[in-house]
């Protein structure tokens, strides 16, 4: 509805209506004055598009939102008075009208075409009318659908936020007990769990409300974890990473390995008679980024039923979050009770500054 946009799309329509009258004449074996037609045809839409656009500026508000029945009786009237100022107008530029009649008098002339169409003229104001009307429906939609999408994203970063606090209590509560049980016997040892415990707290703090971290520094944190375990477990449980150097940069949401690793532990490992292991991957697996924790233990069909895992159901749930169906996680039992988690998710790779130190740690 901007002026530059408005009045000339107007003209243009007038335009097309002058080359419909010349070729009309044309087949009837006339021969008339393109100029003068476009003239003519120009200056009748131009002062229609400058009627339309004075009513867009003045009632648009009552075009847009008032009862179809007050639009009508408030602007009937008014349509009538345009329609014959837009013709005296007109008319004042062609006072003979479009084929010149020097015994017409402006006031015949201006008769004359009010006449012949008054019909069209309110055709043409009711039809601008619709246009306004039609505008405001589409406005008021895209507004609902724009409000929509901003409370849905927010009720999103709402859940993210609660599953986050949701999250660290419930490691923070794991990794105490551990450093409990070795504070009578070992107490250097519960010392060393408690620094390292202090960094991951403060890596977390770090973080702040990220949502995506490099997966370099997931895996970061995922080694701080599994030292501080290995000192509870004291050398019973062998692990290994292997990530595919292709993949370090990858984007991953922040803290999705820990709760996989630490369900690991505690309905595998810790079930486990004698030597355990937990093993990590990451690879690119058809464009995709594939994330995989398996280990030792008592098997799925051993755990479950027992007691719903509070990390992994937080792990699937900001899955969903975050993803959609663009993921994939599952649980898969081997022989002898091995298990393994595997995530696939959408491959994003950034930057990392630890990308080099990580690939001689992990490249092999």
């Amino acid at each position: 509805m901007q002026p530059a946009i408005f009045l000339p799309g107007w003209l243009l329509l007038g335009g097309l209506f002058a080359l419909q009258d010349y070729a009309m004449a044309r087949s009837w074996g006339y021969h008339p004055h393109f100029p003068l037609l476009f003239s003519a045809e120009g200056l009748h839409f131009l002062l229609w598009g400058a009627i339309c656009q004075i009513v867009w500026w003045k009632l648009k508000e009552l075009i847009q939102h008032g009862a179809l029945g007050a639009v009508f009786l408030r602007l009937l009237p008014l349509s009538i008075l345009a329609g014959v100022a837009e013709e005296a107008l007109w008319v004042a530029a062609f006072p003979h009208g479009v084929t010149p009649n020097p015994k017409w008098s402006y006031w015949h002339t201006l008769k004359s075409y009010v006449d012949a169409e008054l019909v069209n003229n309110l055709v043409i104001f009711w039809g601008a009318v619709a246009l306004f009307r039609a505008i405001g429906y589409y406005q008021r939609l895209r507004e609902g659908e724009n409000t929509a999408v901003r409370l849905q994203s927010e009720m999103t970063n709402a859940q993210l936020r609660a599953l986050r606090m949701q999250l660290n209590p419930h490691f923070l509560f794991n990794t105490m007990n551990s450093v409990s049980s070795l504070m009578r016997s070992d107490v250097e040892a519960a010392d060393a769990m408690l620094e390292r415990m202090s960094c991951m707290l403060r890596m977390s703090l770090d973080r702040g409300d990220a949502r995506f971290i490099p997966l370099t520094e997931e895996i970061e944190f995922i080694q701080l974890y599994l030292s501080i375990q290995k000192m509870r477990f004291q050398g019973t449980v062998h692990y290994y990473i292997a990530i595919d150097p292709d993949v370090l940069d990858a984007k991953v949401p922040t803290m999705i390995l820990q709760p996989i690793v630490e369900n690991a532990y505690i309905h595998g490992v810790a079930k486990t008679v004698g030597e355990a292991f937990l093993g990590i991957e990451a690879q690119n697996q058809n464009g995709q980024l594939r994330l995989c924790v398996r280990n030792s233990g008592r098997g799925i069909g051993k755990v479950l039923p027992e007691r719903k895992s509070v990390g992994i159901t937080n792990v699937k749930t900001r899955l969903e979050l975050y993803y959609g169906r663009a993921q994939s996680f599952t649980l898969q039992e081997f022989s002898e009770g091995e298990v393994q988690a595997v995530l696939l998710l959408p491959l994003e790779i950034g930057s990392s500054p630890d990308r080099v130190a990580l690939e001689q740690a992990y490249g092999d």
